[in-house]
């Protein structure tokens, strides 16, 4: 007749069959394709491959698309299997599947036991058992795979989903982790996620608030787990050879303290993994958790790495590696491996960029970030910076130069400034355009304005800063923010403590910031190195994380060892003021601002303007529950029973925190395969329940099945008193009665 009935398009959208015969049904489409209907859209259809798919179980889907690909034979057994589930009943078939021909080839006798996130060659494939597994998968799926299946889909999950891509054909990819909003090459950047570690113990954020805040110092002695030569090393005589006239700085004292195992990485591996990348991939995922996201959900979506590292001498160390490391030796040393290594592990698919700018590397990684944000070449980034020193070669160097603090402390703008000290530390912020983060729910922790790169160019000597090229990136971030000199409150300088360059960037900023200003609102300016020293790579992003901190609580720290400012700088040139005392940071009738400073020896200098996230109405507190739980997972039973000895003295350190708070934040927490979960009425309870799971043996559980009897079925009254105590039962077992009450008999 030349149509198609409702009959047949009903089929259609339920997957069912249009006809009997490959040639009956060819002359249905080419019927489709003439019709004027206008709920029947024509589609390209290769008549050879169809011809070819004549199981009549095989659904039909996409057919008003183009498809990517022309349809291919498919296993009609396991599709009639998957027929009728949902998709996550799909996915969990297909993966018992995979894990029992993994199990098969590898002689595991528990195929629940593979772990599904892991690589083929982390769980003990080469190329031969590689083609074994494809065979068996060709079996038992119908399909006719490639030899090169592992590399090319490299986990267990990987492969599950091309195998459903195989015996679906679908035409359209899984929907990114994080939704992506079409490119404005003018929007703010958002923060929504930070992590760090630094000297003196600090491990968060929140613990370099505290340090910041009580005015402490990470300084301290030579590390004395890395080998160095500390009976030699020191000489308070700087020509020397071979030694350094310091004998402090800042480190990161737990920087051998890397959880392999957690990211399925082998102890072989681990150890020819330079400790930059180690500390990096671990900071990477606190940041991610610390903006709400799970990383296993990120993978395969459109996420970019920009890591700045500029020290590479964990590779000098090479003789000291025990043998049979060699294999890993490669990747394990190479600065581009920082990035891409992040990227492979969770599986990400957007730039990884390793930068090397020398001490600008983390801001000129931030800028880079934002920049491939909004050309859409990403959707969400990690962006910052790490430093470990793996040997003392940086303080033999600038003791030749006499270019370090004798007391291992930068004085920052102080009359007794003598030097920069070096540190460690690693710094990364979660980032994407501030649309996205709206529509994905995300907390703004604050917003990058603008931001700028350039190079001194033919300066006064290859490593001396230059002050014009420091005004100039200073006016392009400004320019390229559409904001004034003086709508910026504070600036967190690159300040080093050095006699020469303090003075050079401080005349800088009186040149560019300290101009137009109001007498009542200087400039203030600050430097987190005066309390961990010179990070390194990783100090630009430490500067970011300090002025996010202060925003959050209206306060502009104080820098330390500043008696008296500075008298080669002309401080009357400009209004601008050292924050010799902390600085209360209010709300002045626009959003408050802060700029970022950072210049490498290279030459290449950053500066980036931090802004506060846009007013938001917070979020109302539900009703709190009369139970509360709290929920805790790990890769391991003992990393379990860890997180909960944590936690517990977390929640005995912090009194004034809500048991409903620390649940909420628990429960948006990844999710591993040993889990407790610690239900209490009030703080006490919950507390002798972290006590037990830390005492106790915690193992994976297995499938979980949750059985509703009736309400009263366990003892008379029960619904009614979980009605009266739960809100949110109490709407769902009105929403049932509602439904169901049309049709029974009351």
């Amino acid at each position: 007749t030349g149509h198609l009935s409702d009959a047949d398009l009903a089929r259609i959208n339920r997957g069912g069959v249009l006809a009997h015969t490959t040639d009956e049904g060819l002359q249905l489409f080419d019927a489709a394709c003439r019709t004027d209907q206008p709920h029947l859209v024509p589609v390209k259809l290769d008549p050879t491959a169809l011809r070819t798919a004549t199981d009549p179980a095989a659904p039909l889907r996409g057919l008003a698309r183009t498809p990517r690909r022309r349809a291919r034979p498919t296993g009609s057994s396991l599709a009639g299997e998957l027929a009728g589930r949902s998709a996550d009943e799909q996915r969990a078939h297909l993966l018992g599947i995979v894990r029992t021909q993994v199990a098969a080839v590898l002689a595991q006798p528990d195929p629940d036991a593979v772990n599904a996130t892991q690589a083929f060659r982390q769980l003990g494939f080469d190329s031969l058992t590689a083609v074994e597994l494809r065979n068996r998968l060709n079996t038992a799926t119908g399909l006719r795979l490639p030899a090169t299946l592992t590399f090319d889909h490299p986990t267990p999950h990987a492969l599950v989903d091309h195998l459903l891509d195989e015996l679906g054909d679908r035409v359209e990819d899984e929907p990114p982790a994080v939704a992506a909003a079409p490119v404005r090459v003018d929007e703010p950047i958002a923060i929504v996620g930070m992590a760090c570690r630094y000297p003196g113990g600090v491990s968060s954020p929140a613990d370099l608030w505290r340090m910041l805040t009580a005015g402490d110092s990470g300084i301290t002695g030579f590390p004395t787990d890395r080998g160095w030569n500390l009976d030699t090393l020191f000489d308070p005589d700087p020509d020397t050879p071979g030694t350094s006239y310091v004998d402090k700085g800042g480190f990161l004292l737990d920087a051998a303290g890397f959880d392999a195992e957690f990211f399925g990485i082998s102890p072989r591996e681990a150890l020819a993994m330079d400790p930059q990348q180690r500390v990096f991939l671990e900071s990477c995922w606190e940041a991610l958790e610390d903006a709400g996201l799970d990383p296993g959900a990120l993978r395969g979506s459109a996420t970019g790495v920009f890591t700045g590292l500029m020290t590479h001498d964990y590779a000098a160390r090479s003789s000291a590696v025990p043998e049979g490391v060699e294999g890993f030796w490669g990747t394990g040393t190479a600065g581009s491996v920082a990035s891409g290594r992040v990227a492979y592990t969770l599986g990400l698919e957007g730039p990884a960029v390793t930068i090397d700018t020398a001490c600008s590397s983390s801001l000129v990684a931030l800028h880079l970030a934002a920049q491939a944000l909004r050309s859409g070449e990403c959707s969400l980034a990690l962006a910052g910076g790490v430093t470990v020193m793996a040997t003392p070669g940086l303080y033999v160097e600038f003791s030749k130069q006499r270019g370090l603090a004798k007391d291992g402390r930068c004085k920052a703008f102080s009359a007794e400034a003598d030097g920069t000290s070096w540190a460690e530390g690693v710094g990364v912020l979660v980032v994407e355009r501030l649309s996205d983060a709206r529509r994905n729910g995300h907390q703004v922790l604050a917003v990058v304005r603008g931001s700028a790169v350039n190079q001194d160019g033919a300066s006064n000597g290859l490593t001396a800063p230059n002050g014009p090229s420091q005004q100039r990136v200073i006016r392009a971030a400004l320019t390229g923010s559409g904001l004034a000199a003086s709508d910026v409150d504070a600036v967190e300088a690159h300040g080093t403590g050095t006699t020469l360059g303090d003075p050079i960037e401080a005349q800088a900023l009186l040149a560019t910031y300290g101009q137009d200003r109001p007498a009542d609102r200087p400039l203030r300016l600050g430097s987190l190195k005066s309390n961990i020293g010179h990070t390194q790579a990783a100090a630009g992003v430490g500067g970011v994380i300090k002025v996010v901190l202060a925003l959050r609580h209206g306060v502009l720290p104080r820098t330390l060892h500043v008696d008296e400012p500075s008298p080669k700088v002309d401080w009357t040139a400009g209004a601008v003021e050292l924050l010799t005392e902390p600085v209360p940071w209010v709300a002045n009738g626009r959003p408050r601002r802060a700029g970022v400073s950072s210049f490498g020896v290279s030459g290449t200098n950053s500066h980036v303007i931090i802004e506060e996230a846009p007013a938001s109405a917070a979020p109302e507190r539900g009703p709190v529950p009369p139970v509360v739980p709290w929920v805790l997972s790990a890769r391991s039973g003992q990393a379990l029973r860890d997180q909960a000895r944590r936690l517990r003295e977390h929640v005995v350190a912090h009194p004034d925190q809500h048991p409903a708070d620390v649940g909420l934040s628990l429960a948006t927490r990844v999710g591993f395969d040993h889990r407790a979960v610690v239900c209490g009425a009030d703080r006490e309870e919950l507390l002798a329940g972290l006590a037990d799971v830390t005492d106790g043996e915690a193992k994976p559980g297995g499938r979980l099945a949750v059985l509703f009897t009736g309400q009263g079925a366990q003892r008379l009254g029960m619904g009614a008193g979980l009605a009266a105590a739960f809100p949110v039962f109490a709407t769902a077992f009105d929403e049932v009665c509602a439904a169901l009450d049309v049709y029974l008999d009351r």
